[in-house]
């Protein structure tokens, strides 16, 4: 099975960065501090989530992702287009329950390394102030209110549909389904004669 690789697409920088949001430079920036995570998450547990008990990790001769930089691209094309697992795994030559491994080790390891660059997303105000090195008000201006990103942008009736777009898949409240109660002695589930 075909499948892309970080060799593939390196040498065309336009379409590196459409994959991936990254220059090739920035990307050599983090290989190192990315495969130094991956190589303590991997001391530690197995690809499966299991804890490592045994042997350590090594690249098998036919492992999709055998280098670092190619699981890095692998990470990287899967935060910027957000694929289907299956289609994540078609494009680098796995299938999909690999996919969903890979995905699931190398997320982690990639905040890791982020963390260690200090360019890890912060999730507070404060946290983005100290980063910036500025004072929490002038942060505040720098970041636009979920009010405001929630808000359209072009004039809409303020009237609400009667029902939703999407019809709601979880259940609402107590099921009005009558219910057999089996453990009851009226009720019959099965015939008390065999027929002949």
């Amino acid at each position: 099975m075909a499948s892309v690789q970080f060799t593939d697409v390196q040498a065309r920088p336009t379409e590196f960065l459409d994959l991936t949001s990254l220059t090739l430079d920035e990307f050599q920036q983090l290989v190192p501090p990315f495969e130094a995570a991956f190589q303590a998450h991997m001391a530690v547990w197995r690809l499966d989530g299991k804890p490592r008990t045994a042997r350590q990790f090594s690249v098998y001769k036919n492992c999709p992702l055998p280098t670092p930089e190619d699981r890095l691209f692998f990470i990287l094309v899967y935060l910027k287009t957000y694929a289907l697992q299956v289609v994540q795994g078609r494009l680098f030559g796995m299938g999909q329950s690999k996919a969903n491994q890979w995905i699931h080790v190398l997320l982690p390891v990639l905040l890791a390394a982020l963390r260690t660059l200090g360019d890890a997303p912060t999730r507070s105000l404060n946290a983005l102030a100290q980063r910036l090195g500025v004072s929490e008000a002038d942060a505040a201006t720098m970041v636009t209110p979920l009010e405001a990103e929630l808000t359209p942008r072009a004039a809409v009736p303020a009237i609400a549909p009667a029902s939703p777009l999407l019809p709601m898949m979880g259940r609402n409240g107590v099921s009005s389904a009558p219910k057999t109660l089996l453990n009851r002695p009226r009720v019959i589930a099965a015939r008390k004669r065999t027929t002949r």
